[in-house]
């Protein structure tokens, strides 16, 4: 992906991913805890995208109002969206965020629990990225009106 916005393609969506994401008995799945998120992770080739996408869940339970768990929310998807550089960009892996602080954190804790994460996974994943060039490109952006002549 080149630059630093977020894409559709990068959002997990799928329901049968999700699913398998967090499928207690998936000995594929792994995890890390670096306090204030959780992560869950797995590689999944059957993906026709190859690049990373993620989610991210705030429990209802940890945070009571609705605006709070936004803000969170936003918090790590803009520690994701700066420090996503930290890990291959040619992996087709999916990556789940969940909070499990029972109160709000400033942004500097989560970008540093995001940093632990992304480091961690890719720590895992060094030696299976097979090029530089990311087969993931993003969609190219809509061109301008031009007046006809």
């Amino acid at each position: 992906m080149q630059g630093l916005r977020l894409y559709k393609i990068e959002k997990l969506c799928s329901e049968i991913a999700i699913g398998q994401l967090f499928d207690r008995s998936n000995p594929a799945v792994d995890s890390i805890i670096s306090y204030p998120l959780r992560a869950s992770w797995k590689l999944n080739p059957k993906r026709t995208a190859q690049c990373p996408q993620f989610l991210i869940s705030i429990p209802k339970k940890r945070i009571r109002h609705a605006v709070d768990r936004v803000q969170m929310r936003r918090r790590v998807r803009e520690a994701y969206r700066l420090n996503r550089h930290l890990f291959p960009h040619n992996l087709p892996i999916d990556i789940a965020f969940i909070y499990v602080a029972n109160e709000l954190l400033p942004y500097s804790k989560v970008e540093h629990s995001v940093k632990r994460i992304l480091s961690k996974i890719n720590e895992k994943y060094n030696g299976l990225s097979q090029s530089e060039s990311s087969p993931c490109t993003a969609p190219n952006p809509p061109e301008e009106n031009q007046p006809a002549q």
